[in-house]
Order: structure tokens, then sequence, then C-alpha cells
């Protein structure tokens, strides 16, 4: 069933916010951090209007707003809470901690770079050195993504075949404070779609006795953090079910890759979040100039769906892989490396070329998106098959 949509006018941080009340969770910890901050705080404000029973918890750091949503999803609360940047940083300790615990917290980055200098615009390394911690990743391309993926988020985390954090990210101020219409769905589709709340199997309970996050040496600590994999593993495809089941209710596709005039393309873009959509339109330039181009979009960071995205680029000459992040003295990009052992020795993979770019918020125009393509097709004649490089930047 397709709920007839509620359009609204919102920013990427007021979309998270909105599907944030619909859902109604159960304590929300806070602690504000450009361009997150309005998250929270309007969503402070539908606590005090009244329009969610939630416990919101104003903290004195991003570690404890970690710290209180691990409290408080132990005892079987549904709990969400947001941050940037530095913040997300502050958090590492703790993210560790409630991947651990397994505990199905629910974390909207507002994707920031990290310091120094001090940088408030967009850049995806804040949520990218993340990869080890156990948590579900996702990326956002809109302001309708961040709202849907908000409400995706709860059930992924939740499922229990999963029960693991799930953080989603949007891009400092190119979505966060862009105002974009939203299709939103009634509070009733949101009831529907989601799972009771507390519908989770081991929390805290004074009537039972249980125990968490004690010391655990050489006898099970490997047989521990291997339960956690196979979750990982469980949840891609969990992730699958839940977007299928949301694009039947909303009426919007959702698939952990998005593709772009793939079919017939000899070479691609890859792309994540925001840049997605620069990327598909550079495709139409080129398209009209009779370049056989595509674009593939990673919504799903982890778990890394490598043998998707081998079936998408499978017979492709060549991509320029498009990350808005730099890993200093890598052999290739975040999202390159990953990609690189992905499709090792697999018949008809691509050759892969890494362009950092974007970083601090600039943006990669056209033009230089068709050079990177020029760029990609000299590297495939001259039998390039994997190069990093910076791009955008005054030498």
């Amino acid at each position: 069933m397709i709920y007839e949509a509620i359009i609204m006018g919102m920013t990427g941080d007021e979309a998270v916010a909105w599907a944030a009340k619909q859902v109604n969770p159960d304590v929300v910890p806070a602690y504000p951090i450009t361009p997150q901050t309005i998250i929270v705080e309007r969503f402070s404000d539908y606590v005090n209007d009244g329009l969610v029973d939630t416990a919101f918890v104003p903290v004195e750091s991003e570690h404890s707003a970690m710290s209180a949503s691990v409290g408080a999803s132990a005892t079987g609360a549904r709990v969400f809470t947001a941050t940037a940047s530095a913040g997300l940083a502050l958090m590492n300790e703790i993210l560790y901690v409630a991947s651990g615990l397994r505990l199905p917290i629910v974390l909207a980055v507002a994707n920031r770079a990290l310091s120094a200098p001090i940088n408030i615009h967009a850049e995806c390394t804040d949520q990218l050195v993340t990869r080890d911690a156990s948590w579900i990743s996702l990326f956002g391309e809109t302001a309708q993504e961040a709202y849907d993926e908000t409400i995706m988020a709860f059930k992924i985390g939740e499922h229990p075949d999963v029960m693991l954090p799930v953080m989603y990210g949007i891009e400092g101020f190119i979505v966060t404070h862009a105002l974009e219409r939203v299709d939103t769905l009634p509070d009733e589709a949101i009831r529907n779609f989601l799972p009771p709340k507390r519908e989770i199997s081991h929390v805290l309970d004074p009537s039972e006795a249980k125990t968490f996050g004690s010391l655990v040496l050489q006898d099970y600590y490997m047989e521990i953090k291997r339960q956690q994999e196979e979750a990982m593993e469980r949840a891609y495809h969990v992730t699958k079910e839940v977007m299928a089941e949301y694009s039947e209710i909303s009426g919007r596709k959702y698939e952990i890759l998005e593709e772009y005039h793939l079919d017939d393309a000899e070479y691609a873009f890859v792309t994540y979040g925001a840049t997605a959509g620069n990327a598909k339109a550079v495709v139409d330039l080129l398209r009209a100039k009779g370049e056989k181009v595509g674009a593939l979009k990673i919504r799903m960071f982890r778990p890394f769906p490598g043998n998707d995205i081998y079936e998408a680029l499978k017979g492709k000459k060549a991509v320029a892989i498009l990350d808005r992040s730099a890993t200093f003295g890598s052999p290739g990009t975040i999202v390159q490396n990953d990609l690189a052992s992905a499709l090792y020795m697999k018949q008809g993979a691509p050759s892969l070329h890494g362009f950092i770019n974007g970083l601090g918020g600039r943006v990669l125009m056209h033009e230089e998106k068709e050079q990177i393509y020029d760029q990609v097709k000299q590297y495939h004649a001259d039998g390039k098959t994997h190069t990093q490089e910076w791009v955008g930047y005054r030498s």
C-alpha cells in the first residue's frame, strides 16, 4: 500500500527531526554541533510542545550523548541522537561499546570536515573513518533521503537478526541546510512500518540476571566479535528487505545501490551522498555528446555491498570514484580501497581511479567532472589500472 504523501518544505536537518518526531523515540540524548544543531533544536521544540513523549536529555558533550544512548538502549528504550565531525570523533570510544553490546541506537550524522584547520562545511571523513566500529552505515543524497533513512534506520537496527546500531550521513550545509521538497508519510504509516517499542530481546531487567559489558579475555572475546560480524552479514539482507518494504509504502524506490544509465556504459562514476546528484547531471551532459557513461551511487557503506557493486560494474572499462574524503598515505581513497578489495581478481572488473575532492565543502564543478571522465578514458588507453589523485584544488 502506497500512502499519500504530505508535501513539506524542509532542510535536511529539519527532515531528520520531523522523521524522528514521527518515530517518537523513548530517549534522545543531545548535544549541539554545527551543522547538526538544527536536528536536536527542532526535536527539542517537539518535546516542549508535547508532540512526542520522549525523554530529551541535554548532555555536556558528544561522548556523553553516546554514553547516555548506550545506557538508555540497554534498558530496551528506542534511542536516537545526532552529531557531526569532531562530535562523532569524540563519540568514537563509545561507538564500539554500542555495537559490542548489540544496541540498535540510531545516529544521524551531519557530515563535516575534521579539524585542523577548523572548517564547518561538508566532508565525509568523519563517518567513513568509523567503518570498523561495527555500525551499519548509510549515506543520503537529499533531504528526502534524510527523512526516509531516519525511519528505515530504526527498523534495520532493531531487527532481531541484526541488533546493531545504525548511522546515516547527510553532508553539512549542502543537504543539512538546503531547503527542498520532502514527501512525508502520515504518522499512521510510520506506526505500521516500525515494530512496537521495546521489542528487544536482551535488555537490563531487575527481574532477570544478565551481564552487560563484562570483562571477556582470551576465552570468549573472539567468539563475541565473530557474532558481530555475522550480524553485519545478516544486516546486508535485512537492509535490502527493509528498503523494499519502505519502497512499497512510500512509492520511492530504495535499494542499497542506485544505478544510473549503467546498462550500456563503458565508463562510470562511483559516488555516495550529495555528490551523486551532480554526477548524474554530468552523465546527462556527457550522454548528450554521445559518451557511453553512467553512475553508481552507494547508499549503504557498511556492510559494504561488494558483490552487488561487482555485478553493477562488471564489463565496464574504468570507473572514477569521487571520494569526499582523504586517507593520507594510503594507496587509494577510502571507498576506492574497499572497491579494490571487493573486485580483486574478478573477471570483467574495471580499473579503479580514485579522485579526492570536495574537502571542506568545496564544490567540484561539472566541467571538472568532465575532465575527470576524460582523464579516466586516457588512463584506460594507457593501461593504468589503479590511480589516486586530488582534484579541484589550487596547487
